[in-house]
């Protein structure tokens, strides 16, 4: 075998292992944070806000989810889980009272690499398109806790714990707020893909990790692709000597 034949070989199989770590990263950095996805971006519209859990703290399953509530959201309701009590934390006296954090306490410990979600319906704020929505969440596990509160910037690299976050769009040119899984089309079973699905004009926001993840999954399959090629080449090559 010609030294050019080994270093084809092995510029192949770096190819391959490449192309196969990437494929499996793709997934894994999907669901490597704790995210949300809200059935409506509108400002001044209902939504619900499908937070999800996939994974504990460094292997330690997970316990309990406070989930803050931004200041601009003036009225929240969580939905129920049946594996999980709540608590609604309330800020404020009287007429000004909010609710500012709702907490999920497992009733059995959620193990790591298994996956949960926690729905809340809430009014999200009128006049405020363009605007960023951050849900800081404390994920506290059987052993240790990781807060993800961290502000995604432009421009930058993705913080270790990022939280969970979207940009309010323009608000609907329907302008009642309802209809747009608003609470009157809430369901109790966890699941905001229902109520999206009942209108066509709903484009239900992706987290961010999915399109790093998309990314990734092609680059993964093109790197994946240069190598086979290297595999064939070298091994025509191999057969005319």
């Amino acid at each position: 075998m010609t030294s050019r034949t080994r270093s084809t070989r092995t510029l192949a199989v770096a190819g391959l292992a490449a192309g196969a770590l990437l494929a499996v990263g793709a997934p894994l950095a999907a669901s490597a944070h704790v995210g949300v996805t809200p059935s409506d971006t509108a400002a001044g519209s209902y939504s619900l806000l499908t937070f999800s859990v996939g994974h504990g703290c460094d292997g330690a399953a997970t316990t309990r989810i406070a989930i803050d509530i931004p200041e601009s959201i003036v009225s929240v309701t969580p939905t129920v889980n049946p594996n999980w009590t709540i608590e609604k934390v309330k800020t404020g006296e009287g007429d000004a009272a909010r609710t500012s954090q709702v907490v999920y306490t497992a009733i059995a410990p959620l193990e790591d690499g298994l996956r949960d979600t926690f729905v809340l319906s809430a009014k999200l704020p009128a006049e405020a398109a363009g605007d960023t929505l951050e849900f800081p969440v404390l994920q506290t596990c059987t052993v240790g806790e990781t807060n993800w509160n961290e502000t995604t910037v432009a421009g930058e690299a993705e913080p270790d714990a990022p939280a969970p976050a979207f940009t309010l769009t323009e608000a609907s040119a329907e302008g009642d707020g309802h209809g747009h899984g608003g609470a009157a089309t809430e369901n109790t079973s966890g699941d905001a893909s229902a109520t999206a699905a009942g209108d066509s004009s709903v484009a239900p926001a992706a987290p961010s990790a999915d399109i790093v993840a998309r990314v990734l999954g092609v680059v993964g399959l093109v790197v994946g692709a240069v190598g086979i090629a290297l595999a064939v080449i070298t091994r025509r090559s191999a057969a005319s000597k």
